[in-house]
């Protein structure tokens, strides 16, 4: 069996569960051999139910969560800075003396 069959026997494993249970198929619903195979040839079972079209991929990107929670970090921190009369650096206390 060459590498696409086996993604394709995966992604058959996957439906077929999904089939018969009616619901997203979980590792605990396959034998361990069974569930390592999947994983090894479609990644990370939440990845492997995506590629089998099984759950909608995330809307938005891991990578892309974390960019805007850095940047609603650091407005909440400027707001603070600004409501507190806070300087950001330490460049106010050198100066005074």
């Amino acid at each position: 069996m060459d590498k696409d069959e086996k993604r394709i026997l995966a992604l058959g494993m996957l439906e077929e569960k999904y089939k018969l249970l009616g619901t997203l198929p979980k590792r605990s619903d396959f034998t361990p051999q069974e569930a390592c195979f999947i994983k090894q040839k479609l990644g990370p079972w939440p990845r492997a139910l995506e590629a089998a079209g099984l759950k909608a991929p995330p809307e938005i990107s891991s990578k892309e969560k974390s960019r805007l929670k850095r940047e609603r970090s650091r407005a909440r921190r400027q707001q603070y800075r600004e409501q507190n009369g806070i300087a950001r650096a330490c460049k106010n206390e050198e100066e005074k003396t």
